[in-house]
């Protein structure tokens, strides 16, 4: 039989080595991501979104220089990080997307409930995608102030908690299965806790995001439609009011935390 003190010595090493293995997995999925930054193909989407932005399409033949993303008509830079928000011509709270799909039914007229119909990465579904990311990198290191001045922002925040907090499907999953502890992981992601600001460049700071895994630009409305996949529940409508909301909570959290939007992500 070995001495006591023996054993708790090699108790104690498997516990060194084991955390040491799960500091070094972050740590190389960071280093990886670093690696990756100065050829991310996000860049790609970026000169697509910009020149659809000053492109003049659609039955009216128009450019987006006129839409007004909450800083008034054509300004791009610092609008990402104070999205979703209140806007008066729709009467809406609407996120980056939603808002570009708005912009591009009043003044090219297309069909927005069409694009809200069609598929991710298809049609102009994939333009969206693209001049999201050419506005999410104008406000790259800047740093999110979600406004919450107006009655229908403080109530989407509310509603997007409790959609947040929400259980329910076969597993009986919420977002804050995931999302509402600190260190939490699976395999080896990081899982960062959304109830609070989980600093820069994580969370909702973090997307758009080139995915490498297969090769895709997901938008923060693709995020959130994969996390309602991964729990089990119906995908959710394009620009509604759930994903929206989910999009104020999780935004006023962020506050003050940096975006690397257009980021790359595993």
């Amino acid at each position: 039989m070995k001495p006591k003190h023996i054993v708790g010595a090699a108790a104690f090493s498997l516990v060194c080595l084991s955390v040491h293995a799960q500091k070094s997995a972050a740590d190389g999925i960071a280093e990886y991501r670093k690696m990756l930054e100065d050829g991310n193909p996000a860049d790609l989407f970026e000169a697509k979104g910009e020149a659809l932005w000053k492109q003049k399409r659609g039955p009216k033949g128009a450019s987006l220089e006129a839409c007004d993303l909450g800083k008034g008509p054509g300004v791009v830079k610092g609008t990402f990080v104070e999205l979703p928000r209140y806007f008066a011509d729709t009467g809406r709270v609407q996120d980056l997307e939603s808002r570009l799909v708005s912009c591009m039914a009043a003044l090219q007229g297309f069909d927005a409930a069409q694009i809200a119909a069609t598929p991710f990465g298809r049609g102009e579904q994939a333009n969206v995608t693209a001049l999201a990311t050419y506005v999410a990198a104008a406000s790259h290191g800047l740093r999110f102030n979600l406004p919450q001045a107006h009655v229908q922002e403080r109530r989407m925040y509310e509603i997007g908690k409790r959609v947040f907090h929400f259980r329910g499907g076969p597993y009986d999953f919420s977002c804050a299965t995931c999302h509402s502890e600190d260190g939490k992981r699976i395999r080896m992601q990081d899982l960062p806790n959304l109830t609070k600001n989980p600093g820069d460049g994580i969370g909702f700071a973090a997307w758009p995001a080139y995915r490498v895994s297969n090769g895709q630009m997901w938008s923060m409305q693709l995020r959130l439609n994969d996390c309602y996949r991964q729990q089990r529940f119906p995908f959710p409508g394009f620009g509604s009011e759930a994903t929206v909301a989910l999009g104020v909570y999780m935004g006023v959290n962020a506050k003050g935390a940096e975006s690397i939007a257009p980021a790359i992500k595993r």
